[in-house]
C-alpha cells in the first residue's frame, strides 16, 4: 500500500465567493481523494452536482447506502487514503450506520456527507427531519456513537473549520469514520474562499502526529524479547493500516520468530513464508497453539487479540509471558508499547541483536481435517476445499480479496493464502454479511487492479445487486458466489447448539449465474459445475476488464474449519457435549 501526499487544490482563488458544495468538492479533491460514493436525494443533490461539475472527484451512485459506506471503506483499506460516502436525509441517512459500524470497529477512515432537510423547515414538519426538535430524533445522537466525530453545519462559514476536524479525527488514531451533517440550505450557501494558510488544510494520514514512545515500555519489551529463546508474533490488521509490513519481516526475522496473523490479516506476512505459523483463532491452525505452547515470549503487533483471534487460545496465552506493540492495550494481560506501530517496531528492533536468528522447526498451517456433514442434500456440489483451491490457482499476486461471513469466510480464511502484493480483507469488526459487494467494487474502482469478492449466497441476497453498479462503472471485480442454498452457519448452529435444523434457513435451489446473466447480458457470468470449470472462469475473468461473476454449488452439509463447530462434535465423541468443557462458542 502506497501513500502519496497529493497537490493542493488550485481551483478556486482566494476570496473568491462560492458555493459550500463546490468549495467542499475541492478540498476533497484537494485531500487526494478520487472517488465518493452514494446514493443521491434531494438533500444530497447539490453536492453530486458540484462533484460532477468539478470533474476532479468521481461520484459513484450505488444501490444502497450501506455499500456506499463499504465501497468507502475498501477503497480506504486498499489505498491509505480516506473514503468519502455521501447519502441523503431520513432512510438514505439511516442506512449508513451499520457500515459506519463497521469502519469504526475496524478502525478505517471514513467521511460521510449526510444531507438533511433545509434548517427553515425543522422543527415545521419537514420531510425526513431528524433535528431533534418537534418530536423528531436527532441524527446527531445516533450517528455520534459509530463516529471519531460528529458535527452539523449550522451555517456555511463554520464548514471552513468543521471540515478539517472531520477529516483529522478520521485519520488520527484509532482511525474511524467522521460524520458531517449538511443542511440543504447550507450546502447551496455561498462562502468566501478562505486564503490558504488562513484555516487547516487536511492532510493525509501521515499527517497526525505520533506519540512518543515511552523509552521505559520500550526497554521492558526489547528485554523480554531479547532473553526469549523462542518467539511466537501474532500480527493483526493495524500493520497493514499503519504500512508496517516491511518493519514486521525484519522484526521477525531478527528473533527467528514464528509468525501467526489474525483473521482480518492474512495480508500482512508473506503466507508462503517458512516463518509463517498460520492463522490465529477460531478460523485459524492447529499449528498457532502448538508453536504458542512451545513459545517462551507470544509478541503481539497490531492486534488487541480480540476472541476471534484468540478463540482457542487463551489457556496457552496464560501459561505464556505476552507482549504487545500497538496504539490501543490488548485484550490480554502482558507487557504493551504504545504509540505508533511502525515507530515501535523499529525501535524495539533496533534494541535487538542484528544478525537474524533461524527459525525453529514447525509443522506450519496444515488445514485442518473437516469433519462429516450433517444436513441431507441430494444436489451434486463442490468441496469448499477443492473450490478454494480452484481460487487459488486463479488469483493473481497483486489482486485485492475481499472474504465475506459465514461458511465461505472461514473456509476462505483457513485455506486461501493472501495474494502477495494485494490485500486480503475480512470485515471481523461487524461482521455483517453483504459487506464484500461494496468494498471490493470500492477497491477495485480505487486500484484498477483485479479484485475478488468471495461470498456465499445468503451474502448475496443481502447485498449483491451491487452487481449492477459493478457492470455500470465497469470495475474488475471477479464476484465468486459459494451457493449452498442456505444460511448454512445458522443452521450448523442450530444442529449443534439447538437440538436440530430449522427449515427456514434452509432455501430453495437458485441458478444466481443465469439470473444475473438475465439481468445483466453484458456481464461473465458462469455456473461452475466443477473445481476445474471454477478455475477456468475465473482465468477467463482475469483475462478481461470488467466485472465477472461465477457461481459454484457447494454443500450445506459441509462443516467448515469453525472452531466452535469443531470442538462441539470433538466433545460429541468424547461424550463430553453434555458440558460443553471443549466448546468454543462464537455468539
Amino acid at each position: 500500500m502506497t501513500t502519496t501526499t497529493p497537490e493542493p487544490h488550485t481551483g478556486e482563488r482566494d476570496g473568491e465567493t462560492v458555493r459550500l458544495v463546490d468549495w467542499l468538492a475541492g478540498e476533497l479533491a484537494g485531500t487526494g481523494v478520487t472517488h465518493m460514493f452514494g446514493v443521491g436525494g434531494a438533500n444530497i443533490e447539490d453536492l453530486y452536482d458540484a462533484v460532477h461539475r468539478g470533474g476532479a472527484v468521481r461520484g459513484v451512485v450505488a444501490k444502497h447506502e450501506f455499500s456506499a459506506v463499504t465501497m468507502a471503506d475498501g477503497y480506504a483499506r486498499t489505498t491509505g487514503r480516506l473514503g468519502v460516502v455521501a447519502a441523503t436525509s431520513g432512510g438514505g441517512a439511516m442506512n449508513l450506520v451499520p457500515g459506519l459500524a463497521e469502519a469504526y470497529a475496524s478502525r478505517v477512515p471514513v467521511l460521510a456527507l449526510v444531507g438533511q432537510p433545509p434548517t427553515g423547515q425543522e422543527g415545521h414538519g419537514a420531510f425526513q427531519d431528524s433535528s431533534g426538535r418537534a418530536g423528531s430524533f436527532d441524527a446527531r445522537e445516533v450517528f455520534a456513537p459509530v463516529s471519531r466525530f460528529c458535527a452539523r453545519v449550522d451555517d456555511a462559514d463554520s464548514v471552513v473549520e468543521l471540515l478539517p476536524r472531520a477529516v483529522a479525527a478520521a485519520q488520527a488514531g484509532p482511525r474511524g469514520p467522521a460524520v458531517l451533517l449538511l443542511p440543504k440550505d447550507v450546502q447551496q450557501a455561498r462562502i468566501q474562499v478562505p486564503a490558504r494558510g488562513a484555516a487547516p488544510t487536511p492532510g493525509g494520514p501521515a499527517t497526525a502526529s505520533a506519540a512518543r514512545l515511552d523509552a521505559a515500555a520500550v526497554g521492558a519489551v526489547s528485554e523480554a524479547l531479547r532473553g526469549a529463546g523462542r518467539v511466537l508474533v501474532i500480527a493483526g490488521e493495524d500493520v497493514a493500516a499503519g504500512g508496517a509490513r516491511g518493519e514486521l519481516a525484519e522484526l521477525a526475522r531478527r528473533l527467528g520468530a514464528w509468525v501467526a496473523v489474525t483473521p482480518d490479516a492474512k495480508d500482512v506476512f508473506d503466507n508462503r513464508d517458512p516463518r509463517f505459523a498460520g492463522v490465529a483463532g477460531v478460523m485459524g491452525h492447529a499449528n498457532v497453539e502448538d508453536c504458542l505452547r512451545r513459545a517462551d515470549v507470544c509478541l503481539l503487533v497490531g492486534t488487541r487479540l480480540p476472541f476471534l483471534a484468540r478463540g482457542g487460545l487463551d489457556r496457552a496465552l496464560a501459561a505464556t509471558d505476552v507482549v504487545c506493540l500497538g496504539p490501543e492495550p490488548p485484550f490480554v494481560a502482558g507487557t504493551a508499547l504504545g504509540g505508533n506501530l511502525r515507530d515501535a517496531l523499529r525501535a524495539v528492533t533496533a534494541r535487538l541483536p542484528p544478525h537474524r536468528r533461524p527459525c525453529p522447526a514447525h509443522a506450519g498451517p496444515l488445514p485442518t481435517r473437516v469433519p462429516g456433514a450433517t444436513i441431507e442434500t441430494r444436489e451434486r456440489t463442490v468441496p469448499h476445499a477443492q473450490a478454494v483451491a480452484a481460487v487459488e490457482a486463479a488469483l493473481p499476486q497483486d489482486a485485492h480479496v475481499f472474504v465475506d461471513a459465514g461458511n465461505t469466510g472461514a473456509s476462505a480464511i483457513h485455506l486461501l493464502p493472501a495474494p502477495r502484493h494485494g490485500r486480503f480483507v475480512v470485515a471481523v469488526g461487524m461482521g455483517g454479511m453483504g459487506y464484500t459487494f461494496g468494498a471490493g467494487i470500492g477497491a477495485a474502482l480505487a486500484t484498477g487492479r483485479r479484485t475478488y469478492v468471495l461470498a456465499g449466497d445468503g451474502a448475496f441476497f443481502m447485498h449483491g445487486m451491487e452487481v449492477h453498479t459493478a457492470v455500470e462503472y465497469d470495475a474488475p471485480v471477479t464476484f465468486v458466489i459459494f451457493n449452498n442454498n442456505a444460511h448454512a452457519m445458522c443452521a450448523m448452529r442450530e444442529e449443534f447448539f439447538q437440538g436440530g435444523v430449522r427449515s427456514d434457513d434452509l432455501f430453495a435451489r437458485t441458478d444466481l449465474a443465469a439470473g444475473v446473466a438475465a439481468a445483466f447480458p453484458s456481464l461473465r457470468a458462469t455456473r461452475a459445475a466443477d473445481a476445474e470449470h471454477l478455475r477456468t472462469a475465473l482465468l477467463r475473468g482475469n483475462a478481461g476488464t470488467g466485472p465477472a461473476f461465477v457461481s459454484v454449488d457447494c454443500d450445506p452439509r459441509e462443516i467448515p474449519p469453525f472452531l466452535p463447530f469443531q470442538s462441539f462434535t470433538n466433545a460429541a465423541k468424547n461424550k463430553e457435549g453434555s458440558d460443553e468443557r471443549a466448546v468454543v462458542h462464537v455468539g
